[in-house]
């Protein structure tokens, strides 16, 4: 069996099971009646087992032959996303790129936003449950929270109860760039 025939990596796959189930390599082998190197060469893909080899191999842990395979990459839970993966939510004067594409279940969401100059969040004044919080990467901005007006610049934060109304411009000549983050989601 070739690990590539199943756009799979057999030996980190292996090894993410083996982990999982708390068991050292030595031990998988015994439970699997194989031998120590015998699973670690085929944990370092020095080797590929054949189907049969697998089964007995996966038996130490118990898995099927087909549960190995049927876990890919995408069913496991994304934990690093690359910028060309961000999900773009808002467009025209104000982008936002949101980290991760479905928030089911999240408790937070997490904005890459831009400001063209002279944007604003909109004529009202925004008011939603949970808290928000935010780190200005360039540029110069108003926050409007509850009546009372802030500038901030780059490297400048902020983090208030977003029950209260708020609202954020750009007052800066180029782009306002940040990174915000709010509980729960709300786009």
């Amino acid at each position: 069996m070739n690990a590539g025939s199943f756009d799979i990596d057999v030996g980190a796959r292996l090894r993410e099971l083996r982990l999982a189930a708390g068991l050292s390599q030595r031990a998988l082998a015994k439970r699997a009646g194989v031998s120590n190197a015998t699973v670690s060469m085929v944990e370092g893909n020095r080797v590929s087992p054949s189907v049969s080899g697998l089964r007995q191999i996966l038996s130490g842990i118990p898995i099927s032959l087909s549960d190995f395979f049927a876990e890919t990459k995408s069913d496991r839970e994304q934990v690093v996303f690359r910028a060309s993966e961000l999900k773009e939510i808002a467009g025209g004067p104000i982008s936002f790129r949101q980290v991760g594409a479905n928030l089911d279940g999240r408790q937070l969401q997490m904005l890459h936003e831009r400001y063209k100059a002279g944007a604003e969040s909109g004529k009202a004044m925004l008011s939603h449950q949970g808290e928000e919080a935010g780190l200005v990467i360039r540029g110069r901005m108003l926050l409007e929270v509850a009546g009372t007006r802030y500038e901030l610049s780059a490297g400048d934060a902020y983090f208030f109860d977003s029950r209260k109304p708020h609202s954020f411009r750009n007052i800066g000549e180029g782009e306002l760039e940040l990174v915000s983050a709010c509980t729960p989601p709300t786009f």
